[in-house]
């Protein structure tokens, strides 16, 4: 995962003809991290929090403070610190819930996707009402015997679970070819405005 404020996979298409991978009429969020700096409070996270964005959902997973107190480096001593950390992350998602909301209302008129929310310490992690969005897909047999494969072996529970499931492994075992595909595919998006201009716009 990269920390920081950024903006991932999904910019956001501003206009019709730019690409299957963008999505037409939806403002762009380029800006969604640094609006959100300003935005959030400053006691709520230790550093800038992460902020992940696509065609339908701005998430925000934030750093908090670290659990104090000594825990001893046994199996149990580990349960407890993770018990602990889980605690913490609870008492900042029902103290800031209010406050949560009016941020995610505002973020939601403005860049018209949901708002999800989450926070980690250490390396105990949760995320708050993420969004699962349908995506329709057609499979030909081959393709549809590898899900059901998975879900005969009792790696998924059904098709959907299975094509989810897939979808991770490659996000896992892909980032690095992934986030070029992103950078290149920004570049495109940039050269195509800085196109000629038509004959008739001279």
């Amino acid at each position: 995962m990269h920390r920081g404020w950024h903006g991932a996979a999904g910019r956001g298409g501003r206009g019709p003809g730019r690409g299957g991978w963008q999505q037409a009429d939806l403002p762009g969020a380029d800006d969604a991290a640094a609006w959100l700096q300003g935005r959030l409070p400053d006691d709520w996270f230790v550093a800038a929090p992460e902020v992940t964005i696509d065609r339908e959902e701005i998430l925000i997973v934030g750093e908090l403070a670290a659990v104090e107190g000594e825990f001893a480096d046994t199996e149990a001593g580990h349960a407890d610190r993770t018990a602990a950390e889980a605690g913490r992350i609870s008492r900042f998602r029902e103290g800031t819930r209010e406050e949560r909301i009016e941020i995610a209302r505002q973020a939601e008129h403005r860049y018209q996707r949901k708002v999800a929310w989450g926070a980690r310490i250490g390396d105990s992690e949760e995320l708050f009402t993420v969004a699962s969005v349908p995506v329709m897909t057609r499979l030909r047999q081959p393709e549809r015997i590898v899900l059901d494969t998975l879900v005969d072996s009792g790696v998924a529970r059904s098709r959907s679970d299975a094509l989810a499931w897939a979808v991770r492994l490659v996000g896992e075992h892909a980032d690095e070819w992934l986030g070029e595909l992103r950078e290149a595919m920004a570049k495109v998006d940039e050269l195509r405005t800085k196109g000629p201009a038509a004959a008739g716009d001279e």
